[in-house]
């Protein structure tokens, strides 16, 4: 892969655009490569449903119930790694390239000590799934999948940190083009370990998880080969050793603490939604899994106008250009709703065609079309939260955005899911209900911090 592009002779300024115009254009730029690289991971665990769905409606509530254990996991750490991407973006910003270098070898090291804390919690998958109250079967056979999905999580974490790196330095294309051929390969796996082609034994969704677990391997070996080999790597000190001790990267732990704690708050929230679905039956976790996977591919879309507007606000806190920081917050959700909007209003219209994608057995594929255009309304509140507390990230605002979705999450949404799912006649619909007011919630109080600095740094003007 050619990185001639992506050296250090960036198309991207150092200094913010001076018209609306180009400030879009920039976001556009660095949002559209992140966006087809988070999506990507989506695409591939949607690809994955719909083949296991066709394979059989069971398959698809152990794949799912197997994910409420390693989804929070693997969310959680690439939370806890994302000062990797705050930091590269600030140090470029300052003109200090060197410093990157540092930062994504610490972030590699971090990435690693993550990735094994997390094996080993999803290796006693089937242990914490017997306390849910679910049935002997879907334990048995949902813990088979954690099992392979676990060996998956250090490859993917150490993937994220370097895909982080890249976009501090405004170069995302590279990430990108390698989901794609991820996918690419994802697709073939799963084809041939779900179905047991080839004169290989049909294994449903374990064999989708062991695909997924080998994608991820050789996603995570591209991309530290790419980084280690890039043109200017001397400049940036790719190879040199990062010194200054444990103390040096403090801004960096901070950053990654709080987005880690963060989206573990609420990753482990969604994932007690698949269990409450469980409890409902069979049918009612196999549906939410389908809506759920669109609800998660348009987040990712989210995550890629959110870690846009994260460099943006890096590099303007790197110039010391507090306007710029609140400007660049102020577009990258303005720029999240209008497109959002768009993408749910689409999804709730063609929701029947979209369910029978994933399912042709005829009461799953009633209560999944429901669920998809419902689903539709949902995306907007969940994620403009998401892109705003990444703003507020970027600017060292760390611990407001852990507040709101501990209260958001943990205080409304699971609550509010076990009320509505399973004390009213809502059923499966109820989670939803639940996940669009705790959203909702979340969205109002991270907007409102937002806010709160853009005015004070309109006054103060820089730092």
């Amino acid at each position: 892969m050619d990185d001639t592009t992506l050296s250090s002779r960036d198309t991207y300024p150092r200094t913010e655009p001076r018209t609306l115009a180009g400030r879009v254009g920039e976001l556009l730029r660095l949002a559209v490569p992140v966006i087809v690289s988070r999506s990507g991971q989506l695409v591939m665990a949607v690809v994955n449903t719909i083949l296991v769905g066709q394979y059989a409606p069971e398959h698809l509530a152990y794949l799912s119930i197997a994910h409420a254990i390693t989804m929070p996991l693997f969310v959680g750490s690439t939370g806890f790694v994302l000062g990797t991407l705050v930091e590269t973006a600030r140090f470029h910003g300052a003109g200090r390239p060197t410093e990157c270098g540092a930062t994504w070898r610490r972030g590699l090291v971090y990435a690693v000590i993550v990735g094994v804390v997390c094996l080993c919690v999803a290796l006693m998958g089937e242990v914490i799934l017997a306390f849910s109250g679910l049935s002997d079967q879907l334990v048995s056979e949902s813990g088979k999948v954690v099992r392979v999905l676990a060996l998956g999580l250090p490859f993917m974490v150490i993937y994220m940190t370097s895909a982080y790196f890249l976009e501090g330095l405004k170069r995302p294309n590279a990430a990108m083009v390698m989901m794609v051929i991820a996918n690419v390969f994802s697709l073939a796996l799963n084809w041939t370990f779900i179905y047991g082609h080839f004169g290989l034994p049909a294994l449903g969704a374990e064999g989708s998880a062991w695909a997924t677990t080998i994608v991820r391997a050789l996603l995570a070996g591209m991309i530290v080969l790419y980084i280690w080999h890039l043109r200017d790597r001397e400049s940036l000190g790719v190879r040199r050793r990062a010194h200054g001790g444990w103390a040096s990267w403090a801004q960096q732990r901070r950053t990654g603490y709080s987005a880690g704690l963060s989206q573990l708050v609420e990753s482990s929230a969604f994932a007690l939604l698949t269990l409450i679905a469980g409890r409902i039956g069979i049918m009612a976790a196999a549906a939410y899994s389908i809506a759920f996977q669109i609800l998660g591919l348009v987040f990712m879309i989210a995550l890629g106008v959110g870690s846009a507007t994260a460099v943006l606000v890096g590099h303007a806190r790197g110039r010391k250009d507090l306007v710029g920081m609140a400007r660049a917050g102020w577009l990258g959700l303005s720029a999240n709703v209008i497109l959002v909007f768009c993408i749910g209003a689409s999804v709730s219209l063609a929701a029947p065609w979209i369910a029978p994608a994933f399912t042709v057995d005829p009461t799953l594929l009633a209560i999944s079309t429901s669920l998809i255009a419902y689903m539709g309304f949902v995306v907007v509140p969940d994620t403009c939260q998401a892109v705003t507390a990444m703003a507020l990230r970027a600017r060292g605002d760390n611990w407001m955005p852990v507040l709101a979705h501990m209260i958001s999450y943990y205080l409304v949404l699971a609550p509010g899911a076990w009320y509505f799912a399973l004390h009213t006649d809502r059923g499966v619909a109820g989670i939803l209900d639940a996940i669009l007011i705790a959203s909702a919630v979340s969205a109002t109080f991270l907007v409102s911090r937002l806010y709160l600095v853009s005015r004070r740094d309109a006054k103060t003007g820089a730092l």
